[in-house]
């Protein structure tokens, strides 16, 4: 066969091919759309693991009930297994980097300070801290939700100014007798691409606690891969979001995991009053949030107590005209 001699320029330039077309082996769209999220896709793993939910909490409420009056570490222990064995039936993976404060020598109480993104907050530190929730009071009235809350021993605050000394009074009360608590300084969820400023407001009882430790909650794995901002919105519940859709939608998927960061725990003595804690706390936060949603790896960060001290600079003395005739460098006019 004889060569064709092409133009040096044509040789160089691409090949225009048509492109792949694809049958599908079965007849309709339901298997066709391989590369989109099917309509029918994972209804099946979201109504067994909705269930499994269900049946779950209604077993457990009434052995949470009765180990609420009863003495000893029951009522404690129980809420970290509840919640631990929810994140299992929904399929969400559980890391925890660095160790409670409850589990060091100091012991409890101790105030946990996290960031907030969605009603999976609870879940995921349920089954770690061994703590109770501060939580609005629009959560107690809702059905079978509200229930497992109040057996959980959470406090609920309000937004109104009447009741603010009360609710205050009442988690001072139980930072006394012993109880540590989480709390969510941002004061609302959001959309799980950042850390609001926390609310020197919401720590106003923080002096009751015998540690501060900040936490960094981040779900940073979608499908077995890491997630990016595309998918923050999935796990994120905010805005006016109905619980229901947005739990149908994360049942849905598979290979999702959460991380918890335990940041360096620290006296809140160590700051000289609640603004400078809800600031030192939440850069402490945003910082390990932001490494984690990076897919960095990070370890817990130091406190403040554990920070080099930072000494002013030394005051520079004002030259004047007699100080300069004592150095004899003052001249005359």
């Amino acid at each position: 066969m004889q060569a064709v001699a092409r133009d040096p320029i044509e040789a160089l330039q691409p090949r225009r091919r048509s492109p792949l077309r694809f049958r599908a082996a079965l007849p309709g769209d339901t298997f066709a759309d391989i590369f989109g999220e099917r309509p029918q896709g994972g209804r099946l793993r979201a109504i067994r693991r909705t269930v499994l939910l269900l049946l779950w909490t209604l077993v457990a409420i009434p052995v949470q009930a009765v180990l609420v009056c009863l003495p000893g570490r029951g009522k404690l222990d129980f809420p970290r297994f509840y919640h631990a064995t929810l994140c299992r039936l929904l399929g969400l993976e559980v890391r925890v980097v660095g160790r409670p404060a409850t589990e060091a020598p100091e012991g409890k109480p101790v105030l946990f300070l996290s960031n907030h993104s969605s009603w999976l907050d609870i879940l995921v530190l349920g089954s770690v801290l061994e703590a109770c929730f501060v939580s609005k009071a629009e959560v107690g009235t809702w059905p079978l939700i509200g229930t497992v809350a109040r057996l959980g021993r959470t406090v609920f605050v309000s937004r109104s100014r009447g009741a603010t000394g009360r609710e205050a009074d009442e988690m001072r009360r139980r930072l006394n007798a012993g109880d540590s608590l989480v709390l969510f300084p941002e004061g609302t969820s959001n959309d799980g691409t950042r850390v609001l400023p926390f609310r020197s407001s919401f720590l106003a009882t923080a002096d009751a606690a015998r540690q501060v430790q900040p936490v960094s909650l981040v779900y940073d794995r979608l499908g077995g891969l890491p997630a990016c901002r595309r998918d923050r919105p999935l796990f994120a519940w905010y805005g006016d979001m109905e619980i229901g859709s947005h739990f149908w939608r994360l049942a849905r998927r598979s290979g999702t995991r959460a991380t918890v960061l335990l940041h360096e725990p620290f006296s809140p003595a160590a700051l000289p009053n609640r603004k400078a804690l809800a600031a030192e706390a939440g850069r402490i936060v945003s910082a390990g949030a932001a490494g984690l949603r990076q897919n960095r790896p990070i370890g817990p960060l130091p406190s403040p107590a554990a920070l080099p001290e930072t000494r002013p600079p030394a005051e520079v003395p004002r030259l004047t005209k007699a100080s300069l005739d004592r150095r004899g460098l003052g001249g005359g006019r």
